[in-house]
């Protein structure tokens, strides 16, 4: 197999030995202080996640893109070729890569062999990791930690330590911070590039599903400025830029590269209405992109205002908190009756999570019930638990207007919402081998050319999906210019 080289992009991963170590404090901070430097931020989140993105976009001022070792696990495939091509195709030529991990360094949900980790990741893409440790309680016992860290897998690349919760950091003479500092470079030879104190308070409010949406909360943008502020004052960020730097040239095997899709031009370029609002806001990037690449046209909807639906040939209705808005969305009452009429006449439709939840009859939440569209004769119950958190594993084994029988998918899913009633004598078409879906180890409903499901896809674990619905989108506009013809 023939390998090339690009240049040596300066990338970096951040990681931590658990979870709510300050990873995201960290990465947005870095995020917005090297973009004030001038430097061509591109972040990554490692890990399915629509809500981190949105924040690591906003801090970077480009989209955040997904490496995901799960959904690009395929047999007969290299995985680390298919996770380099899917971090060169996001970075622009002058980027500056920058990784979030997730979990702790060497966790991997449901592999054992750790080869689905944020430390497996950062091999695959020879990227240098910088440890962020939470240091409360802890003195020389932190150097022990790092050193652990640093050879429980042979060839991490942990290259540096950012240290939180440190105790009296704010200040030059911390007698905390100096021990911290002389044990871990003493016996791990990386060095302590920082350490937030205590006080350096950067937290992004919770909502039920993780942290809030940027998208939702502009009001929120004080939190970036936080973060940034800390990095500023507490890291050295001209190291962490070196360290960067230091990234050797990354290989990919060109037989792993996506081919490149040459987008329809003229007539023939169907547009696919895509509903993006505060209420569905959780869109991949790569997702829209792929859809760009076989030839569709992307139209904007906002279900909260637009009252008419676009001239579109097809609608993506992705995952978002529809329950946030339930007097918005019922009182837009025409756009309703124009997507259940599109959807009557054959439109194909791909809906996600609380695009399914918007596509049945009602949705109901903490007492308050609000009508939807109704294509699919259920109410959805919002409840405070989840219902369905994690990857999703699944074989589409039914007819459908997207995928062939056979087609194995890898997706995620993360929802506090149930669908009231039997299932009995309704359609499904994916069989799930891990997940929860819709119960009975069952999901995505299909109603004429709609299909909606509770599992999130990402374009690298649902090959051929993108195609697949301009495909669709481009036979129904040309069935519908032929009944205008004949009605002419």
């Amino acid at each position: 197999m023939q390998v090339a080289r690009t240049s040596a992009l300066p990338r970096l991963v951040i990681g931590a030995p658990q979870g709510r170590s300050g990873k995201t404090t960290v990465s947005l901070g870095l995020c917005a202080a090297l973009r004030q430097r001038g430097l061509n931020v591109q972040p990554f989140k490692k890990g399915p996640d629509f809500i981190d993105p949105s924040w690591l976009s906003a801090a970077a001022g480009r989209p955040c893109r997904t490496l995901d070792p799960f959904f690009n696990a395929y047999p007969g495939s290299s995985l680390g070729a298919r996770l380099r091509e899917s971090f060169l195709r996001g970075m622009p030529p002058d980027g500056f890569g920058l990784v979030e991990g997730n979990h702790g360094l060497y966790d991997s949900a449901g592999d054992e062999t750790g080869e689905g980790s944020t430390a497996a990741l950062a091999r695959h893409l020879s990227a240098p990791i910088i440890l962020v440790v939470n240091a409360a309680r802890m003195s020389r016992s932190a150097a022990a930690m790092v050193r652990g860290y640093q050879v429980f897998e042979p060839d991490t690349p942990i290259a540096g330590v950012i240290l939180n919760h440190v105790a009296g950091a704010e200040n030059s003479s911390s007698r905390h911070l100096a021990g911290l500092r002389r044990a871990i470079e003493q016996y791990c030879g990386i060095p302590v590039l920082g350490a937030l104190p205590v006080e350096a308070a950067c937290s992004i409010p919770d909502r039920h599903l993780g942290l809030v949406p940027h998208a939702e909360d502009e009001h929120l943008l004080p939190a970036i400025s936080a973060c940034q502020q800390a990095i500023e004052r507490y890291v050295d960020v001209s190291a962490v830029i070196n360290l960067a730097n230091q990234s050797p040239p990354l290989p990919v095997a060109e037989a792993a590269t996506s081919p490149r899709l040459s987008p329809v031009n003229g007539s023939d370029q169907p547009r696919i209405g895509v509903l993006r609002d505060r209420s569905f806001s959780f869109y991949y990037p790569e997702n829209l992109e792929a859809l760009e690449k076989s030839g569709a046209t992307l139209v904007g909807v906002d279900a909260l205002r637009d009252r008419r639906l676009p001239g579109v040939q097809a609608l993506y209705i992705g995952g978002g908190f529809p329950e946030m808005f339930l007097s918005e969305l019922e009182a837009n009452r025409t756009l309703r009756q124009e997507i259940f009429s599109a959807v009557q006449d054959g439109m194909p439709v791909y809906a996600e999570c609380g695009g399914l939840m918007y596509l049945c009859r009602s949705i109901r939440w903490r007492g308050e019930t609000g009508e939807m569209v109704g294509v699919f004769p259920f109410d959805v119950e919002v409840l405070d638990r989840p219902q369905g958190h994690g990857y999703v594993a699944l074989q589409v084994d039914r007819e459908n207007a997207f995928f062939l029988p056979g087609t194995a998918l890898r997706g995620h899913e993360f929802h506090h919402s149930r669908l009231q009633g039997s299932l009995d004598g309704f359609e499904t078409v994916y069989r799930l081998e891990r997940g929860a879906g819709l119960g009975n180890k069952r999901d995505g409903l299909v109603y004429k050319n709609v299909l909606a499901a509770y599992t999130h896809l990402h374009c690298d674990g649902a090959p051929g999906w993108a195609a697949s619905l301009v495909s669709r989108a481009k036979q129904f506009g040309q069935q519908r210019a032929a009944e205008e013809l004949r009605h002419d």
